[in-house]
């Protein structure tokens, strides 16, 4: 049996990490009420430029997944934008179900030009693992001019293939891939590699069934031939996650590449 000590050890354990600001706003798209989650790290100068890294969160979570750190994928990220004190972002962007469909689309525009507006940061780079792997490349081919740097972990290319949770992306995306190909293959990156016009870093596992990692293969094969700027780590052994060294590996060289990293002061 778990004593009180020990379940209050675990709560600490995960709860969201200090700083982090719940930030509400009124979506252009419908109307209606959203959230994000702002974390602006502690040490440069007043008025110095940041960049922004902005997470997106797994299917059947939220905006609060990317500031728990009881993930590897989580965590990576957290701990590579306080060391680089980046403006940490994370979206609900319609939450649990996402899967970027046209009211998330239309909620991460705004986000982002309202954070450019008030933080005027250098760069914006983008990040998500499983569903939100799946949408941070579908963002990034839909506006390439918004993004400086995008990583997936564990995500589709290409949804006229995926096969899984079509229930909730039927009801994202407005309708079956039988319905309307057309909205399917738009969201798809693998269709638009000509749009990655900055540079993707890529993870994909060989034993992932949640996310199959073949559309993400086939991606970094065709930008690697046009000459695109992209980084791909697979794991043969691995399941439907991405473990923290290569989390790491994956987010640093995509900040590398953008000019975004800091050294610590």
């Amino acid at each position: 049996m778990i004593s009180v000590a020990q379940l209050l050890l675990l709560a600490a354990a995960i709860a969201p990490v200090p700083g982090a600001r719940d930030v509400a706003f009124r979506a252009r798209f419908d109307g209606s009420t959203q959230r994000y989650v702002l974390l602006a790290q502690p040490g440069l100068p007043p008025g110095e430029p940041r960049d922004v890294l902005i997470a997106l969160h797994g299917h059947g979570s939220d905006r609060w997944q990317f500031l728990t750190p009881d993930r590897d994928e989580t965590r990576a990220a957290l701990d590579t934008a306080a060391r680089h004190r980046l403006i940490y972002i994370s979206p609900d962007y319609r939450a649990k179900t996402s899967w970027m469909g046209p009211a998330a689309e239309a909620d991460l525009v705004q986000i982002i030009e309202e954070i450019r507006a008030k933080y005027r940061p250098r760069r914006v780079v983008l990040c998500g693992g499983s569903m939100g792997g799946s949408s941070a490349l579908t963002f990034a081919v839909l506006h390439p001019q918004l993004i400086d740097g995008v990583i997936s972990m564990n995500g589709t290319a290409n949804h006229l293939e995926y096969d899984n949770f079509q229930e909730f992306i039927t009801a994202s995306f407005g309708g079956t891939k039988q319905a309307i190909p057309a909205e399917y293959k738009r969201r798809s990156a693998e269709y638009w590699p000509e749009r990655f016009t900055m540079p993707v870093a890529l993870t994909a596992s060989g034993q992932d069934r949640s996310v199959p990692p073949h559309s993400v293969l086939r991606l970094a094969g065709i930008l690697k031939k046009i000459g695109r700027s992209v980084m791909l780590i697979y794991r043969e052994d691995r399941g439907h996650s991405t473990g923290y060294d290569d989390a790491v590996e994956a987010l640093e060289w995509v900040l590398a590449q953008t000019g975004a990293l800091v050294s610590p002061p």
